[in-house]
């Protein structure tokens, strides 16, 4: 490592080489010659548009709660290491798929403890992890035990998906478990309606991922969620609605005068994003802007997918 050893080098030339490289790999001495050949002696790497529109749908929740098991039977093959040992699980794991012609990319993440729980350094970089392996992802999947019903760390998990404007399935596992009647998945799903209030547009499957029951109908979901979560509206389709809306219930007062909906444009996919511009946007009540959201739902198909809806002033 050095200059003396550098011209000591031009020996090899000696035994015929073109070129050579002196490098240092601890230092990192000629490192960047090599690697600017290496580069230049690789083929032009295409364009691949099924990279850019496959869908990544993360695998999320507790520990524990069979998220390898579901990934294994949804791939047809043990990818990850399933273990009923809670905290198995310590990196984020991805497996591709292709369903109905299209690329999917499955994050198999460590379980997600509550903070209190969490004590040594190697679980406090799964979660870390798991909470990149959300952020990559376009759809998640929460996965709920049916054994132990809905917990408080199942809600924070999904606020955390919920602030990343991810597309949300609910996935309650684990339903071969309970002794079940009649009415067992009603109660079920007004439970999950209930606490999930936050996220009332998320779909809800229940499945064993130890039997398959309910596992096949999965991606179904998935893709139609994919879907609406890259929707595209027009411009004008938009305006329509809203001016129907605002016509079918005006919104309130707000110092004396009314606010006024001048016009709405959608400005981003993967979450659908529409921005609205007003008058007055501090006048528009927070009952008005769900009002809103809801009519923008219903007519474009937004039922599966999460909205973000910003409201800008503008004078006229």
């Amino acid at each position: 490592d050095g200059d003396r050893q550098e011209e000591d080098a031009t020996e090899f030339y000696g035994l015929g080489i073109e070129k050579y490289y002196s490098i240092s790999a601890e230092h990192g001495r000629g490192i960047g010659d090599l690697i600017a050949d290496i580069l230049g002696e690789l083929p032009p790497v295409a364009k691949d548009d099924a990279a850019e529109n496959e869908v990544r749908l993360a695998v999320i929740g507790r520990p524990n709660v069979g998220k390898s098991s579901l990934v294994n039977k949804m791939l047809g093959y043990e990818r990850v290491v399933a273990n009923p040992v809670a905290g198995t699980t310590r990196d984020s794991i991805d497996s591709p798929i292709t369903y109905n012609g299209k690329r999917y990319t499955l994050i198999d993440t460590a379980g997600i403890r509550r903070k209190g729980r969490v004590s040594q350094k190697l679980e406090k970089y799964s979660i870390i992890q798991a909470l990149k392996g959300m952020d990559r992802a376009h759809v998640v999947m929460l996965l709920i035990d049916a054994e132990e019903g809905i917990t408080e760390q199942d809600l924070t998990i999904a606020g955390y998906a919920l602030e990343r404007g991810r597309a949300i399935i609910l996935v309650v596992n684990k339903w071969d478990t309970l002794t079940k009647d009649n009415y067992t998945m009603k109660k079920f799903t007004d439970e999950v309606r209930l606490q999930f209030k936050f996220i009332p547009f998320a779909p809800i499957m229940f499945v064993s991922a130890l039997t398959g029951q309910r596992v096949a109908k999965i991606m179904d979901t998935v893709e139609e969620v994919a879907v609406q979560f890259n929707r595209k509206i027009s411009t004008s389709e938009l305006n329509r609605v809203l001016q129907e809306a605002e016509q079918a219930h005006q919104p309130a007062m707000y110092h004396g005068k009314r606010v006024k909906f001048f016009y709405i444009t959608q400005t981003a996919v993967r979450p659908p994003t529409f921005t609205i511009f007003v008058n007055k946007e501090k006048g528009v009540h927070f009952s008005y802007r769900r009002y809103i959201a809801n009519k923008i739902r219903a007519p474009f198909g937004f039922s599966g997918c999460p909205l973000r809806i910003n409201y800008r002033d503008r004078e006229r």
